[in-house]
């Protein structure tokens, strides 16, 4: 119980770091974006498949592990039909010459939408200590965590540029970190409660990260010109996560 609320406080404040850093650049370079954000889509994917969907596969069978994914990218992908949202992160910054509350209403709905995938993000998380396994608790938990950095960063020069005081917006910001949070404790109290869906629950939230990574990561760092060097740091990702998935699990 203490490491999971430890480990739901170090993956929603992993955030608040990248909002930090965020502030130090306020605009950050696309080739850099993407290089990062390519990054963390490796880490998140490693993730998701050896944290998640392979114990989902040990504690339960191939039916609910497959079903338990579908489920988990449906649930995302409603999410985002319900919350209309923009896709691509600097889109913001070419509305700088329309309306101001055009250019603000956008970005609000860029950021509900970080806390709408933060959310499954935390369940993931939780369920993993929820499994007792500690090696694919601490892969998903970190890869989360290192994907959340640069997710801080790039929120915080869409609000400055929109006019947003810098007080308010690190609450904003702070906020999808906290809702974090309280999905990693979701999670990990769901599980905790009723062991027997753990298989599915594992797959769902496989499935919710695999989706991010998809429909909303490599989009992203594939639209500024920079697809080689964005693939090649999706793979050193992948690959960092492979080594400490071999030296933790």
């Amino acid at each position: 119980m203490q490491l999971a609320f430890l480990t739901a406080l170090g993956v929603g404040g992993s955030t608040i770091i990248g909002v930090l850093i965020g502030f130090l650049f306020q605009k950050v370079p696309h080739k850099f974006n993407d290089a990062i954000l390519g990054f963390a889509a490796g880490i998140m994917l490693a993730a998701a498949v050896l944290g998640l969907i392979v114990p989902s596969l040990e504690y339960g069978n191939i039916w609910v592990t497959a079903i338990g994914i579908l489920i988990g990218a449906l649930f995302l992908n409603l999410a985002d039909r319900a919350t209309p949202h923009l896709h691509h992160i600097t889109g913001v910054d070419q509305e700088a010459h329309t309306e101001s509350q055009d250019h603000l209403n956008k970005v609000m709905l860029f950021v509900m939408a970080i806390a709408i995938h933060n959310l499954p993000e935390g369940i993931a998380a939780g369920v993993g200590f929820g499994s007792e396994n500690l090696g694919n608790a601490i892969t998903v938990a970190l890869g989360i965590a290192l994907q959340n950095i640069p997710e801080g960063m790039v929120i915080v020069s869409p609000l400055i540029m929109a006019g947003i005081q810098k007080k308010r917006v690190f609450l904003i910001a702070s906020f999808t970190g906290l809702i974090e949070v309280i999905g990693t404790m979701i999670g990990f109290f769901a599980v905790s409660i009723a062991t027997a869906i753990l298989p599915f629950a594992l797959a769902f939230a496989g499935g919710t990260m695999i989706y991010v990574v998809s429909d909303e990561m490599i989009p992203e760092t594939h639209s500024h010109g920079y697809e080689r060097m964005a693939t090649y740091s999706l793979l050193f990702g992948f690959i960092t996560m492979l080594i400490l998935d071999f030296y933790i699990g």
